[in-house]
């Protein structure tokens, strides 16, 4: 049976639930599924019924499927015992996104949906290139590093880079001073693109020092929205990275 209302329940189930139901089916995503400065599904999600996800939203809303996160199924089958809970586990490479596309596309009564984005999925993220390129260290708010087993991970070595947490055998996230980042010395600095100023986290990536160690020349910038899930959109992440490595490389 084709699900009538159909909730996510998080940013990477919006993006697959949009990309995959018919517009009548959605019930719900969640309050961060429109805003372009977190999704990159947000033009597609404007005028839907948003929901954060609280016990008397989904009472009311009474969807009979849920997409969700692994940690979220739970708490929300003993909520709605007799609702369908479709866990959505973290996608952090192309298989596993693959994967999610076929599992939720099936649940929502349109298996043959998932074929053409698995196999745009498959154009355009090829097997990992072997890795020669250059040393790239995503410094985060914070002064956070994504490692090994990471979508960033991942997105850099696709474009034949090096992941300088890799390269120092980091843990997936670790934290690394602004001394020891200027030390390490790679090749580009990959930060966010940010849309709002004066967050404290977010002072570091401002610092003085980090600017005189990596100049504009070293520095890569990525729209975050298309990492903070492995999804439909993750293509143009790759495609982005790549083309601001090979203009950065050339203009050396």
């Amino acid at each position: 049976m084709i699900p009538a209302h159909v909730v996510s329940l998080n940013l990477c189930a919006d993006q697959l639930l949009l990309a995959l139901a018919d517009r009548r089916q959605i019930a719900g995503v969640t309050v961060y599924a429109a805003d372009p400065g977190m999704s990159a599904a947000a033009s597609a999600a404007r005028g839907l019924p948003t929901t954060r996800g609280t016990a008397e939203e989904l009472l009311l809303a009474r969807p009979d499927l849920i997409i969700a996160a692994p940690y979220q199924v739970a708490a929300k089958r003993a909520l709605l015992p007799g609702t369908r809970i479709v866990a959505v586990p973290e996608a952090n490479d192309a298989g596993r996104i693959a994967a999610n596309v076929r599992t939720v596309a099936a649940a929502l009564g349109h298996p043959d949906r998932a074929n053409p984005i698995v196999a745009s999925l498959s154009a355009r993220l090829p097997p990992l290139p072997r890795a020669k390129g250059p040393v790239i260290a995503q410094y985060q708010r914070g002064g956070w590093l994504a490692g090994t087993g990471t979508l960033v991970d991942d997105l850099i070595r696709r474009t034949g880079g090096r992941n300088l947490a890799t390269v120092l055998h980091r843990p997936p996230l670790s934290r690394m001073s602004l001394e020891a980042i200027i030390a390490a010395r790679p090749d580009f600095l990959l930060t966010e693109r940010r849309t709002t100023t004066g967050d404290r986290g977010a002072a570091l990536l401002d610092h003085p020092a980090l600017a005189r160690a990596f100049p504009p020349a070293r520095r890569l910038v990525l729209d975050g929205t298309l990492t903070v899930c492995g999804g439909p959109a993750y293509p143009r992440a790759v495609a982005a990275l790549r083309a601001q490595i090979t203009g950065s490389v050339r203009s050396r």
